[in-house]
């Protein structure tokens, strides 16, 4: 087995995965896919199809957002949609404390903390997106219907 796969976060997030269908697998990139282009590169698909997790403080609480890969998250719109005014990138800390995931690993699933998930829908487009699996060479295939039933997420228009 990959030690990479022996990990605890990717082991967090191989068992969301399987929780939710056994048939889903994290498959280990030889070369990195820390940034959107780094893991369309690998997987040679559209950086579109690529999923970012991306992790905001909103007030007291926090949000994830899930970004197509060649897409912004607008944080006007994500204050609109949530009615929160003061909406900003989660430092690193927060995000490995509240996710258990570092940054260029974060997955949509197996946070340490419930989130309140907000979907970008044009990821509908693909018929397979690809989001991280805990650990920067680690990636999993999905549809976007399964990845919106499985993190119980909004789908909004939350880019720019």
């Amino acid at each position: 087995m990959n030690s990479i796969l022996s990990k605890e976060p990717v082991q967090r997030a191989q068992k969301a995965l399987k929780n939710f269908n056994q048939n889903l697998d994290i498959v280990c990139l030889e070369q990195t896919a820390k940034t959107a282009q780094d893991a369309a590169t690998a997987l040679g698909c559209s950086v579109g199809a690529i999923v970012k997790s991306l992790l905001f403080k909103a007030s007291d609480t926090f949000l994830l957002c899930l970004v197509s890969g060649n897409k912004k998250c607008s944080l006007n719109k994500l204050k609109k949609i949530t009615e929160i005014k003061d909406i900003s990138m989660a430092p690193p800390d927060d995000v490995k404390r509240i996710t258990g995931y570092t940054i260029g690993g974060v997955s949509p699933v197996g946070h340490l903390e419930k989130l309140n998930i907000y979907l970008d829908g044009t990821l509908e487009q693909f018929k397979d997106i690809y989001a991280a699996a805990g650990h920067p060479n680690c990636v999993f295939k999905i549809s976007f219907n399964d990845l919106h039933i499985m993190t119980n997420s909004k789908i909004a228009d939350i880019t720019e």
